[in-house]
């Protein structure tokens, strides 16, 4: 039997690395693919890589790239070693591949839209706890993924 595409939305907080840690432990199998879904908006990165990869994301990066800071460079990013320890162990542990994708543009729509471009079996997505004005005048990422995306989508709450 094939593994799963599972997707982790990822930017780094504190609530992303509970997501990711949450899907790490009661989701992942061996033969599953991880793959970190990250979203740049456009004032966050040079608009050399964001025109070259605007419309479908970034190539998928196996985990030795993206351990690497030369090429995270590359992508605008720069992952915490925390959430690079929490790959390694998966990746050892679990036998399962991890990869990273990167998107441009809204994270609302770019979640939703990697779920038909990678493709996900499922979404992981962490929660900051906006009370419900704050969500109201927010807006809610995770909220717009659940209600929108074409997958099953966990939303994990950072104090789990």
């Amino acid at each position: 039997m094939a593994g799963r595409n599972i997707g982790v939305a990822v930017d780094f907080s504190s609530c992303s690395k509970a997501a990711l840690r949450w899907a790490s432990t009661n989701l992942t199998r061996n033969g599953d693919q991880l793959i970190l879904i990250h979203v740049n908006n456009s004032s966050q990165t040079e608009q050399g890589a964001m025109h070259l990869w605007e419309q479908s994301g970034s190539p998928l990066i196996p985990l030795v790239e993206f351990s690497d800071p030369h090429v995270t460079k590359t992508y605008g990013l720069s992952p915490d070693k925390e959430t690079l320890e929490i790959l390694a162990q998966l990746a050892k542990q679990r036998g399962v591949q991890v990869f990273a994708k990167i998107f441009y543009g809204d994270p609302t729509k770019k979640l939703c839209e990697s779920v038909d471009l990678v493709p996900l079996s499922c979404l992981v997505i962490g929660s900051r706890g906006l009370s419900t004005l704050k969500r109201a005048l927010m807006g809610s990422v995770s909220t717009y993924v659940v209600n929108h995306a074409a997958c099953p989508v966990t939303v994990v709450k950072e104090n789990m």
